[in-house]
Order: structure tokens, then C-alpha cells, then sequence
């Protein structure tokens, strides 16, 4: 919908203020409140409605509802003297007054602002559609207040170090970019202020808020940190790490590097669970995204459609939104090595145009890259892979899933040793990541190509221990059973993985293995699950 008055369009599709033609930058929740005045057809708009449509019911101020609203009447050269265009009612609220045209009105309908037979003033001719910048308009991505840390060292010398591991945490968790980051100066500014944090959270305009405590004492470190949910107070996640210092940028480049990569997928856990409580039928683009995603993390079959399905209304919801697309493509890529969606051409290379789409709207983004590593995987495209998962990598060092990917293209180039070290890192950065039991997976599937059976065994069993872990890691199982000899023990492992997956014998996994280029990676896999009596073919077509 387009809103028309005076010099000024509001586009809500594009969620863009244009004057003249040419956009104004402005904040999100600003929009949202032009948005609601415009819509609310010339009546007042009373701050407690405020409050509930753009805050959502949290604790706001009267300052942060007056913030708003000033910056509003300068995108659109008012202010509180003249209100020309938003006209306070004393001590109530806020109203349009200007007059405004809709795009889209229905026959008959007085344009907003107007009664039946007056005239309204044409709109300006639009000039051609500006596309915003990457994550413009994302109203609903989660903010996070990262607060100082909290020095209790004896000696207030050593304030330095907390002050640098605050500013790198913040540094380093806005390098993932669908979270929203206050910047350092804004959050420095509560330093040694005691605040409620859901007032703090209510001031910032923040979901999450960081805290943490750095203490030394000699030669030893104790950092602590929790996530707290700003709007019910409760703690999300919590972590303590004790380190001995040697050498303390290095140290502190260790500290900030795990917390961030641990902080992101608590923040990403906790999203989720709000849109599942929420199940609204008229679920707008984000919050669509953000189930779809639920949906993917479940790893099963018809999970994966519905992940392929909302990801895809995401994309239709919003065209800008580079997350859905690149999600998407990696969905349909898991979709074809687990469970049923078909691995041909034309799909593998609708998965690279969607990644690829992604980027063209945020080159910077790790996420955007990694994700077009994997499809790239699955096209035996290795090299690129590689060099993608490098630059997800640069760009983003704690993002574990990234260093993942590197390992698994590594492997499949007979790189062995480098692709273990990417899978050690990726465990070691985000244990509890959602992906936890693929980076044990993919790393003994490693291992079992270089001939490192015990070592496969091991890490089957740590994948294997995690709920959400797919059948796969059993099947690693099997063939490293069958290789050490242990073939009681593999026949074990076999009718286990044939009651997950019935389907499950020679020449289904020599399909699922079409990811694989070295046909000599393909036999040896294959030549195991012989040897623990895997059978050659099978029946059945139902979801696993």
C-alpha cells in the first residue's frame, strides 16, 4: 500500500518514506509508527495503542513514544510547533492531519484523511523504485544490548580488559546479520548504572540483553556471561570460562570469540520459540521465515517440506528478504541428501540462483556465503565450495556451521587432516548448536575415507548421543564397525539403521551419495555397508 500527502509517499510493502521521489533513511520503528497514523484515517492514535502495535506491549517511556515521534515530524520537515502533519492531543495521543491519498482505495472510499466529494491533492509523479539497503525495514529482527562487562578484579587497572571484551563480544555477534546489535557508545553510556533489565531493555528498544564480569587474580581469568530476555527478565543461557593467561589479546580474542558463536543460536532458539507460541495465521515475513527455520532445525522428512514450504512464503512475503532465499536453497539441498527431494540439475541450480539472489542484496553476509558453500558441495563444485566457506569465514570467524562446511568440502578433496581441524573448531566454538551432531557426522564420514576407523567410531557416538541426529551417523556407524573388524557389532548397527530408515540398502545410499565426485570415496563406503550385510536393494517410499 502507498500513502500520498504533500511531497512525502509511504510505501508499506517496501517499508520506505520517499520525498519527492528519492527516500529518506529513517529507523524501522519509525515507519511503523507513520504506518499506524496513516492508517488510523485521521483519528487519534492514543500512546497505550502505540505501545501495543509498534512496541508489542512492552514497558516503554514517555520519552522513547516522544524520540519516535520527533523523529517522524523531521523525516517530514515538522516539528512540534507547527505539526503540520502529526498533531499532539494533549496528554492522549497523536493524530494525521494532513491530507492523504491511497493507492489501492476501494470505489467510493474517501481517500484517508478526506470526507465523500472533497478533492485531494494529486500525488507527485513516483520516481522508479529504489531498492533499501540489506536488512532495511526488518523491523522484526531480534535487537541485542551487549552491556559492559563488569570488572570485580581488586584492581580497577584491570577495567581495560573488560571494557576490550565488551566491545569485542559486540563486535563479534554483529557479524551475524539477521541479529540487530546496539552499537558501543549507546550501550557504554549505562556503565556502572544498576537498572532493572527489562527497563533497560525497554529503554534501548532491545529484546536480549548480554551482561557479563571479567575478575582476575594472578595469573587466572574468570569471565562469566548470561542472556537475559528483556521483556520477561528471565536468563536464556548463562556460561562461566576459567582460562589461565598467558597471552592476554590472544585470550581475549578466545573469551569473545566463543561467547559470540555460543550467544547466536540461544538467540536463535529463543526466536523461534516466540513465533511457535505466536502461530498467527496472518504471519508477516520474518516471523514466517523464523518457523520455516523451527521447521528445518527439526531434521525430519516431512519437517524439511514444511521448512522448503514457509521459506518459500517468506521469499513472497518479502522479495528483500536475502535470509529466506539462501535458507531455502539449503533446505532443498538437506532435503536431497536425507529425505526426498529429488537431486536433479534444474533444483541444484535453482538452489545456487537463490543463494546467489541472497547475495546480490548482502554480499557481507557469512551466512549468505556458507549457504551457497553447501549447495556448491552438492553440485561437486569443491573448490568453489572451499573458497566460499573461507569467505563466510573471513567475514564471520565465530560462526561455527562455516567452519563445518569447510571441512566437509575439504574431505571430499582428500584433504583429511585440514577438514578435521574445521570440524574440531566448529564443535569447539558452538557445542550446543542445533547442527552439533552434523559436525560430528560429517568429520567421521571424513574419517572414514582417510582410513581412520577408531577415530569414525568415536565420533558416531558423540553424534549419535545428540536427540536431533539423523540417520546418517549410523550408517557412518556400520561401515567403520565393518571396517575394525567387529561385524557382530556392525550387524547390531544395521538392524538399528533399518528400523529408522527401511528403506535404507545399497543402492539408496548410492544415491543419496551424489554429492560425492572420487568414485573410490564412493566404493569404499559402499564396500562397508557390504561387508556389514546392508543389503544390496529395498522397498518403501515413506518419509524418515
Amino acid at each position: 500500500m502507498r500513502y500520498t500527502f504533500d511531497r512525502f509517499c509511504l510505501d508499506t510493502d517496501r517499508y520506505e518514506l520517499r520525498r519527492d521521489g528519492t527516500p529518506i533513511h529513517i529507523e524501522p520503528q519509525v515507519i511503523e509508527l507513520l504506518k499506524l497514523l496513516l492508517e488510523s484515517g485521521g483519528r487519534m492514535v492514543s500512546k497505550d495503542e502505540m505501545i501495543e502495535k509498534i512496541w508489542r506491549g512492552r514497558i516503554v517511556s514517555e520519552a522513547a513514544i516522544s524520540s519516535r515521534i520527533k523523529a517522524a515530524r523531521q523525516a517530514l520537515d515538522d516539528d512540534g510547533q507547527a505539526q503540520r502533519y502529526i498533531r499532539t492531543v494533549h496528554r492522549k495521543g497523536f493524530r494525521f492531519v494532513a491530507a492523504v491519498s491511497r493507492t489501492g482505495v476501494d470505489v467510493g472510499q474517501p481517500p484517508i484523511g478526506q470526507e465523500a466529494g472533497q478533492t485531494v491533492p494529486q500525488p507527485p509523479t513516483a520516481a522508479p523504485d529504489v531498492n533499501p539497503s540489506p536488512g532495511e525495514g526488518r523491523a522484526s529482527r531480534p535487537t541485542v544490548a551487549v552491556l559492559p562487562f563488569g570488572n570485580l578484579s581488586p584492581d580497577p587497572e584491570q577495567e581495560y580488559f573488560s571494557d576490550g571484551v565488551t566491545a569485542d563480544v559486540i563486535s563479534r555477534l554483529s557479524k551475524h546479520r539477521w541479529i540487530n546489535v546496539i552499537a558501543r557508545n549507546t550501550t557504554f553510556s549505562f556503565k556502572g548504572r544498576a537498572m532493572d533489565v527489562r527497563e533497560l531493555g525497554a529503554l534501548l528498544q532491545a529484546d536480549y540483553v548480554v551482561e557479563g564480569s571479567v575478575q582476575r587474580s594472578g595469573n587466572r581469568i574468570r569471565v562469566g556471561v548470561e542472556l537475559v530476555d528483556s521483556r520477561s527478565g528471565h536468563s536464556r543461557w548463562s556460561e562461566r570460562y576459567d582460562r589461565e593467561l598467558e597471552d592476554i589479546f590472544a585470550l581475549q580474542d578466545e573469551i569473545t570469540e566463543t561467547i559470540a558463536a555460543r550467544l547466536e543460536p540461544e538467540i536463535g532458539f529463543a526466536e523461534r520459540n516466540k513465533v511457535i507460541r505466536m502461530r498467527a495465521p496472518d504471519l508477516q515475513a520474518w516471523d514466517c521465515f523464523h518457523l520455516g527455520i523451527f521447521h528445518f532445525f527439526r531434521f525430519t522428512g516431512p519437517d524439511n517440506v514444511e521448512a522448503q514450504r514457509l521459506l518459500r512464503r517468506s521469499q513472497e512475503l518479502d522479495p528483500l528478504l536475502g535470509d529466506a532465499f539462501a535458507w531455502w536453497a539449503y533446505a532443498v539441498v538437506l532435503g536431497m541428501v536425507y529425505w526426498d527431494t529429488p537431486p536433479t540439475p534444474a533444483l541444484l541450480d535453482d538452489a545456487l540462483g537463490a543463494c546467489d539472489r541472497a547475495l546480490a542484496m548482502d554480499r557481507g553476509n557469512a551466512t549468505f556465503h556458507a549457504l551457497r558453500a553447501r549447495v556448491l558441495l552438492a553440485r561437486q563444485e569443491y573448490e568453489e565450495a572451499i573458497a566460499g566457506s573461507r569467505a563466510a569465514i573471513e567475514l564471520n570467524p565465530s560462526f561455527a556451521a562455516a567452519h563445518c562446511g569447510l571441512g566437509d568440502s575439504l574431505a571430499y578433496e582428500k584433504r583429511y587432516d585440514e577438514a578435521f581441524k574445521c570440524f574440531d573448531k566448529a564443535i569447539a566454538l558452538s557445542p550446543n548448536d542445533p547442527q552439533a551432531w552434523a559436525f560430528y557426522s560429517y568429520g567421521a564420514l571424513a574419517m572414514i575415507f582417510k582410513g581412520d576407523y577408531a577415530t569414525a567410531l568415536l565420533w558416531t557416538d558423540k553424534a549419535t548421543s545428540i536427540p536431533n541426529c539423523q540417520y546418517w551417523a549410523q550408517a557412518h556407524r556400520v561401515v567403520a564397525l565393518a571396517y575394525l573388524g567387529r561385524l557382530d557389532d556392525a550387524k547390531t548397527a544395521v538392524e538399528r539403521l533399518l528400523r529408522e530408515v527401511p528403506r535404507f540398502c545399497l543402492r539408496f545410499a548410492r544415491e543419496k551419495l551424489f554429492y560425492l565426485r572420487e568414485q573410490e570415496q564412493v566404493d569404499c563406503y559402499l564396500e562397508g555397508l557390504r561387508r556389514a550385510g546392508v543389503p544390496e536393494g529395498c522397498s518403501g517410499h515413506s518419509y524418515v
